[in-house]
């Protein structure tokens, strides 16, 4: 049976603000606890509020690793005024700008997980060129663009211990959802074509893939 988390830390993610539904949180903790047991840390980019921070800090807690999530906290694309996934809750009332970051630490501090998860607040590009340490996880859950997906993914993967998962989001195959999860599907054949990575599941948009080989 996949690793599942206990009620209480179902409920937080539950209760947080974000997007990620039950049964993809249920694959990305069974995900994170089974790369946790690397001893590498666990890393996400795209922290919005914290929903799926809490998944992967309760797994990294357990294993007695750390959780690492990349975000500049000022919202993706789909997330500024006006579009379909902007919440007038995140906008910072002086500078009237989104700020999710008060948000997320409010998230993590109700879930008692602070400790495990060390937040990185920059954009993903400027963060990757300075990182340096072997990743047990990348979960790969930024912007929806094909230069933002792209760059996530070289920025990144290339990180991705032997043996370690990578995970993308909001993988959508058909032309249709061309904003939310086209890119995305792209990053998703790019890394299977590379020869680097071979699928582990699926679960609705979610995509776990192992590394199996070298580069990207």
């Amino acid at each position: 049976m996949p690793a599942a988390p206990k009620p209480e830390i179902l409920a937080a993610f539950e209760a947080a603000k974000g997007f990620m539904p039950t049964g993809e949180g249920l694959a990305l903790y069974a995900a994170a606890v089974e790369a946790a047991r690397l001893g590498l840390p666990l890393l996400e980019v795209g922290t919005y509020c914290g929903r799926s921070t809490l998944l992967l800090a309760d797994a990294a807690r357990q294993a007695g690793v750390v959780a690492l999530t990349v975000d500049h906290h000022r919202g993706s694309e789909e997330q500024q005024p006006g579009w379909e996934y902007h919440d007038p809750e995140t906008v910072d009332s002086e500078l009237g700008l989104m700020d999710t970051l008060p948000t997320f630490r409010r998230t993590l501090h109700r879930a008692g997980l602070e400790e495990h998860v060390v937040a990185l607040v920059g954009r993903s590009p400027q963060v990757a060129k300075v990182w340096g340490t072997p990743l047990g996880l990348v979960f790969i859950d930024g912007g929806h663009t094909d230069e933002h997906a792209t760059a996530d993914y070289e920025g990144w993967a290339p990180h991705v211990a032997e043996g370690g998962l990578l995970l993308i989001h909001d993988v959508f195959p058909d032309p249709v959802d061309e904003f939310t999860g086209q890119a995305p599907y792209r990053v998703h054949l790019r890394a299977l074509a590379s020869g680097a990575f071979t699928e582990v599941s699926a679960t609705d948009s979610l995509r776990v893939l192992r590394r199996t080989g070298t580069g990207i």
